[in-house]
């Protein structure tokens, strides 16, 4: 998933995207300013915005506000010093989804910005099931018919990103855009590699089966529209696989 820091903290931000990225493998823009982040929030590529309050030029409320005047309704988890409850509801109310008060837990902040990121996906359990497969997306691990599938942290990614958009079609730039930080240009001829090695073994898993990853030439890719194991085609996002849930 792809996520924009909106923090003037040089350290901080640096902490930050550090722990987006090596935890669970997010792409992060950085903006240092309220205006920044405002001129990068007009592309619609992210799954989450990490908006500071306190910010040069255009501060985080306005900046919130700007974003919710235009229908942006990308999830924003505001990071704030300001106590009492005055100022969280005027954030809640000006559009925030979730706030994190100075000092924060990076844990904690990776579980909140992976559950913000869920529930604007529509998927409010961190298990996904579709077309037979099982995704964790806390654990990041996959099964196929039940049987484990070993992806690199890439390979993952490319799949979860594909999972929350059954029967979309995504481009090969959707996709770099979403993998990588803002300058992915010298990544642009790895995603064809990437894909053909998670058809692969998420194919090995069930060979007789049609490959569950479809190559639409010229457009992109998208997970198979069925599959003999799942003749309806219902894909079930968020559905868990415990007994009563």
């Amino acid at each position: 998933m792809r996520v924009l820091l909106v923090e003037d903290e040089v350290r901080l931000a640096e902490n930050l995207a550090t722990a987006l990225r090596d935890g669970p493998g997010f792409a992060v823009d950085w903006a240092q300013d309220g205006l920044a982040g405002d001129d990068l929030a007009r592309t619609p590529c992210y799954d989450l915005i990490v908006l500071d309050l306190m910010l040069p030029k255009l501060d985080g409320l306005g900046l919130l506000k700007r974003l919710r005047a235009r229908r942006d309704a990308t999830p924003v988890l505001v990071l704030t010093a300001k106590e009492g409850a005055a100022s969280i509801i005027e954030l809640l109310n000006a559009g925030a989804d979730d706030y994190l008060a100075k000092p924060f837990d990076l844990g904690e902040l990776i579980a909140r910005a992976k559950a913000l990121i869920r529930r604007g996906k529509g998927a409010a359990h961190p298990t996904l099931n579709v077309l037979g497969l099982e995704v964790n997306t806390l654990e990041q691990t996959v099964r196929r018919n039940n049987a484990f599938v070993d992806l690199s942290p890439t390979e993952y990614r490319v799949l979860e990103y594909l999972i929350h958009r059954p029967r979309v079609i995504v481009s090969k730039r959707e996709l770099l855009e979403h993998l990588y930080d803002y300058n992915w240009e010298h990544h642009s001829n790895v995603i064809e590699v990437h894909v053909s090695n998670l058809r692969r073994k998420l194919d090995a898993v069930l060979p007789e089966a049609e490959p569950i990853i479809e190559t639409m030439r010229g457009r992109g890719y998208r997970l198979a529209p069925s599959l003999p194991s799942d003749p309806e085609s219902a894909p079930l996002l968020g559905q868990s696989t415990e007994p009563g849930q």
